[in-house]
C-alpha cells in the first residue's frame, strides 16, 4: 500500500515536470496550471488582443506571424502557450486578465484562424520581437522591418 502511494507521488511529480518543461503549465504567475487547460486558438487570441491595437487585424496579423516565428525557432517552446506564456515575453497577464472588449475579441478570433491555417504578415519576415511604436532603443542589433498595431517590429541580428 505504502509503496502504491509513493508510485503515484512519483507519476505525479513526474508528469507535471515534464509539463512544465514542453511549456505546456506553468506552476507560477498564471494561477497554477490554469493556462494549461486553454486550446492554441486561445492563447493566440489572447496574444493579440493585449499585444496589438485592438481594431487593427493588420496589427493582429503581426503580432500572431511573431508568435508563430517563435514557436517555428528551437529556442523557444513548441506550443503557442509556451510561447506566450513565456515570463516577461508578453503583456502583464496576457493569459488571465478579461477581454472586455467583444468586438475585439471577435476579431481577434478571426484572425487566429487565419495565423493557425498558416497565414502571415509579409512585412513581419523572419521577426521574432516587438515593442510599442514610437520607443527608441540603443541596440545596434535591432533591424526593423514593419510598424503595425501601435508596434515596430524586428529582427535581431
Amino acid at each position: 500500500m505504502h509503496t502504491t502511494r509513493r508510485r503515484s507521488i512519483l507519476a505525479i511529480s513526474v508528469s507535471l515536470a515534464m509539463m512544465s518543461l514542453s511549456g505546456c503549465a506553468s506552476l507560477g504567475g498564471f494561477g497554477g496550471l490554469g493556462w494549461a487547460q486553454m486550446s492554441e486558438k486561445e492563447c493566440l487570441v489572447r496574444a493579440m488582443y493585449f499585444e496589438s491595437n485592438r481594431s487593427s487585424p493588420d496589427g493582429m496579423l503581426a503580432v500572431g506571424s511573431v508568435v508563430m516565428n517563435r514557436v517555428a525557432d528551437h529556442r523557444y517552446p513548441k506550443s503557442v502557450c509556451g510561447v506566450v506564456g513565456q515570463k516577461n515575453q508578453f503583456a502583464e497577464g496576457v493569459l488571465d486578465r478579461k477581454m472586455t472588449e467583444p468586438k475585439s475579441v471577435a476579431l481577434a478570433s478571426q484572425v487566429a484562424d487565419a495565423v493557425l491555417r498558416g497565414e502571415r504578415h509579409a512585412g513581419v519576415q523572419a521577426a521574432q520581437h516587438f515593442h510599442t511604436a514610437g520607443l527608441t532603443f540603443p541596440y545596434t542589433n535591432m533591424h526593423y522591418v514593419l510598424v503595425a498595431g501601435g508596434n515596430a517590429f524586428y529582427e535581431k541580428r
